[in-house]
């Protein structure tokens, strides 16, 4: 059997054990907060009842610094004397979902909006929660309520997009994302899952595009790199992937993903010294991160780079990986090939490793709300 079979047949394997190992930064996103002290003064808060408003005031200092205990308290008192501010149900809806007490943050921001049904800050954080719990569906209508009230909110548009992915409609993610842009073009994460939707569909050089706008704003996010040189060799651009993977390497040098898909280019140019330092840097990575079982796959690589191009017997079989249990917010992924399929005369890189599988992996900040007042 020829390298090149045995290096495909490996590599379908080794994609395959990665696809449940992996993750990528793939974020939902909040607006940052706004200015409390210009923005949340007491005076301008709906209210009859100065002392309310009073109390609301002291609650949203507590919360600014940080003290959601203390903020807790004085927006509850300030709820006993008016229960019709929304704007502090909001903010009791904000501490409960930092708080992990998500199921509490979903009843206040429900409540918020019952109050001021006109609230696009309450809807947004409606669709956080909701989406935390997994309520997709649920939290994609929030959002879209969110964007009736206020078209111009980038984040609801953003985090429709990763529900949408989420659900598997991607196309309809992409369209989120795009309109996401176009109101924010400065959300670099926004760019970043827009290219990984983009591929999912084989679109393959809008994908890369879309990697490149992220790289402009975010220069060091490894895991675009790393995949966008995985598709530029596959589409057969060679040098730009190696010199992807080396500035991916040069700002994160702890990347055994880059110098795993670099070892992989330089095996298929031939390059086998290089190759083999590459494999040998993965694998002391992997080891120090803990990832025992990818270092020992990659030294069937390190032995064939070795030898140059004599091929060599793989081992008579390869362990049976078990997937590791998804959480609420893993977004399932293509299945690898068909091992049973025809070998390509060539390995491709693949970067479905630690940094480059899609999963969302944090909710970002709730939007403070913004009370009633400050929207006319």
């Amino acid at each position: 059997m020829s390298h090149n079979y045995h290096s495909h047949k490996y590599l379908r394997l080794y994609s395959r054990f990665k696809l449940f190992t992996a993750s990528v930064l793939l974020t939902l996103l909040a607006p940052s907060f706004l200015n409390t002290h210009s923005k949340l003064l007491a005076q301008n808060v709906v209210t009859q009842d100065l002392e309310a408003a009073g109390l609301y005031q002291q609650g949203v200092i507590r919360y600014s610094r940080g003290d959601y205990q203390g903020g807790e308290m004085l927006l509850r008192q300030a709820l006993q004397r008016d229960p019709n501010l929304a704007a502090a149900r909001t903010y009791l809806g904000n501490i409960m979902l930092k708080q992990n007490r998500i199921e509490s943050a979903v009843q206040e921001y429900s409540e918020a909006v019952r109050i001021d049904p006109n609230f696009a800050e309450g809807y947004f954080n409606l669709g956080l929660g909701l989406h935390k719990q997994g309520q997709r569906e649920t939290a994609i209508t929030a959002y879209r309520q969110a964007l009736v009230v206020n078209p111009t909110m980038a984040a609801a548009h953003y985090n429709m997009g990763l529900a949408l992915y989420e659900l598997g409609q991607i196309n309809e993610s992409i369209t989120a994302y795009q309109q996401g842009i176009n109101i924010d073009s400065s959300n670099a994460n926004a760019y970043y899952n827009l290219a990984i939707a983009l591929e999912q569909t084989g679109q393959v050089q809008e994908a890369m595009n879309s990697y490149r706008q992220a790289l402009n704003i975010n220069p060091d996010n490894a895991a675009a790199y790393n995949r966008l040189g995985t598709l530029m060799a596959k589409s057969g651009l060679t040098t730009e992937a190696v010199a992807t993977y080396t500035e991916s390497i040069r700002r994160t040098a702890v990347n055994p993903d880059a110098y795993y898909s670099i070892g992989i280019t330089w095996m298929n140019q031939g390059e086998y010294k290089k190759a083999n330092r590459a494999f040998k840097r993965a694998q002391q990575q992997y080891r120090q991160q803990g990832n025992i079982q990818l270092a020992e796959k990659i030294e069937e690589y390190i032995i064939q780079t070795a030898q140059g191009d004599k091929p060599i017997t793989p081992a008579a079989s390869e362990p049976q990986v078990q997937p590791e249990a998804t959480t609420q917010t893993e977004t399932p992924t293509e299945d690898s090939e068909n091992t049973n399929s025809q070998p390509s005369t060539e390995t491709q890189p693949n970067n479905e490793s630690e940094s480059t599988q899609t999963k969302v992996i944090e909710f970002g900040q709730p939007v403070p709300a913004e009370s009633e007042q400050n929207k006319s």
